[in-house]
């Protein structure tokens, strides 16, 4: 029998991903689809490229029958997930629920507040919650009722760098990351920055210096560091609507580009969406884009001692909504690549 899954913020792009998704995912029923600002519009007068699939009406999600859905999938922004999770939680307590916020990311209570500006409003689900990062919490994950999905950022360059920090090949101390992305990565609603003469025909950074996802990715670098981590992270915008690709900059500790490249091999060899490249192949966004892949390259930097890492994602899928849905899989005990076997849509 089919489970039912209901996607919280289905008005949103990560929200419409994880719809794309789901529709052509074998043991799934879309059974609610959530947006307050909508509620009562069919799909496709938000989103015209769902005309096809029979999906039910956006609706409120207290109107939601939580104790009937099996899983859903959280779309909405931070610092209004937590209380809808809360009472989902309390609605059914056996649902699944895949956060695609950042409510539930940081373990340490007093962080949260320094990088969202107020206090969590359910403690006690953040002690419980599971890192989603697929490839390094598996086990966490599986025996999960409540995982917070990484960010986008934080997806590319935990892939990227993890086990190189872990294999104490690089200097934890010394990382600095170039990341872009596209505008979806900022959302859908109305900003001045994602406006099409205001994105277009150019290369923005921003939050330069206090980008949120700094704390993602300080938190697990730290983690397998053994000691408190600060990294120089700068995102850019550009003007293309999904991608990411993230370039780190990295101090060798003793080691080669070639025992980088070889760690990654290892730790990735057999996973079903990271992939390491070979032969001086570059990771480019057209690769991966509309897939749940992840391509990761290493590169010897002109400056000795030095090298660079590569990694390449697509936004909305393995930094969101596909990411959400191997958490799902892993939840239910499912083959973890169902419903994610597309590959890259080129050109």
């Amino acid at each position: 029998m089919k489970k039912k899954v209901a996607v919280l913020g289905a008005s949103g792009y990560t929200g419409s991903d994880a719809i794309r998704l789901l529709v052509r995912h074998p043991d799934v029923e879309i059974a609610a689809l959530t947006a307050n600002t909508h509620a009562g519009k069919a799909i496709d007068e938000v989103f015209p490229h769902f005309f096809a699939p029979d999906l039910p009406d956006l609706t409120e999600w207290e109107a939601v029958d939580w104790k009937k859905q099996d899983a859903v999938i959280c779309g909405l922004p931070h610092g209004t997930t937590q209380g809808i999770i809360a009472a989902v939680l309390t609605a059914n307590p056996a649902i699944k629920v895949l956060d695609m916020s950042a409510d539930f990311r940081l373990r340490d209570k007093a962080a949260y507040a320094h990088w969202y500006g107020h206090e969590h409003r359910a403690l006690h689900l953040q002690d419980e919650a599971v890192y989603g990062l697929t490839e390094f919490y598996r086990e966490k994950i599986a025996a999960s009722r409540l995982v917070a999905c990484p960010g986008c950022y934080p997806t590319a360059v935990l892939l990227a760098l993890l086990p190189l920090v872990k294999a104490r090949l690089v200097d934890a101390h010394d990382l600095v990351i170039d990341a872009k992305s596209g505008v979806t990565g900022s959302g859908r609603g109305l900003k001045m920055a994602s406006l099409f003469s205001e994105a277009g025909e150019g290369l923005s950074p921003y939050s330069i210096g206090t980008h949120r996802h700094s704390s993602e990715i300080e938190q697990e670098i730290s983690a397998v560091a053994g000691a408190a981590v600060t990294v120089n992270f700068t995102p850019h915008l550009v003007p293309m609507a999904r991608g990411e690709l993230c370039t780190c900059y990295v101090r060798l500790n003793g080691s080669t580009v070639e025992d980088l490249g070889a760690a990654l091999e290892q730790t990735y060899r057999g996973e079903p969406f990271v992939h390491v490249t070979r032969d001086g192949a570059i990771p480019r966004t057209q690769n991966v884009r509309g897939s749940n892949h992840v391509q990761i390259g290493v590169f010897p930097d002109r400056i000795k001692g030095r090298a660079v890492v590569i990694a390449t994602l697509d936004n909305l899928v393995k930094g969101s909504a596909g990411q959400a849905i191997q958490n799902m899989n892993l939840m239910f005990g499912w083959p973890e690549a169902t419903g994610l076997e597309q590959i890259a849509l080129f050109p």
